[in-house]
């Protein structure tokens, strides 16, 4: 079943958006991402950042899914690659589950680039195939992680903006910091004369 959204972030440019994308976890609007390893990162010649990383999430299922696949708690883990391009200013987020791939295959894919008009926003555009395998009422699952996927989409944005005010305070601070360090030797340089 096919799952698409799309969503500007007003008032952040591509490059804070990108990231804070890479920051996103963890974060407190996801808690289900318990663990983020990277695996591989690297550039190539065109100058794209290229990123494998293996997420850890611990889902709270729904009772009909836990007595299908007889789990009462379930640890699942997602590949993820992406690439950022700083010259054409897109980042692309590929991912896909690698557990319980027998029963259930979400592959989506996220991108991310300047808003055409106002180089101050950035839309992010989510697509997402979702396949239940090999149990009756698959197409019925399929619209319960559909819809999962659409409430979740909602939260992976307030979680992008909880990440940038992070930064943005990370860097005031640093900023506040540089200046008072700056100013005291500054200041004792002057008295000595």
């Amino acid at each position: 079943m096919p799952f698409c959204f799309s969503a500007s972030f007003n008032s952040h440019p591509w490059e804070t958006v990108t990231k804070a994308a890479m920051q996103k976890y963890p974060n407190p609007m996801n808690p289900s991402v318990i663990g983020v390893d990277v695996l591989d990162r690297d550039i190539d010649k065109q100058g794209r950042l290229h990123s494998k990383r293996l997420l850890s999430t611990e889902w709270g299922l729904p009772s009909i899914v836990k007595s299908i696949i007889g789990n009462a708690r379930s640890y699942t883990y997602i590949q993820e690659h992406s690439i950022v391009d700083p010259k054409e200013k897109t980042f692309e987020l590929q991912s896909t589950n690698i557990t319980f791939t027998n029963m259930v295959s979400v592959d989506e894919k996220l991108t991310y680039k300047p808003h055409p008009e106002d180089k101050d926003k950035t839309i992010l555009t989510q697509e997402a195939i979702i396949s239940v395998k090999g149990v009756s009422l698959s197409s019925y699952l399929e619209g319960v992680m559909a819809s999962t996927m659409s409430a979740n989409a909602g939260k992976g944005r307030e979680a992008m903006e909880w990440v940038i005010r992070r930064l943005n305070a990370e860097i005031e601070e640093l900023t506040a910091t540089a200046r008072g360090t700056i100013r005291t030797p500054m200041a004792a340089a002057v008295t000595e004369k």
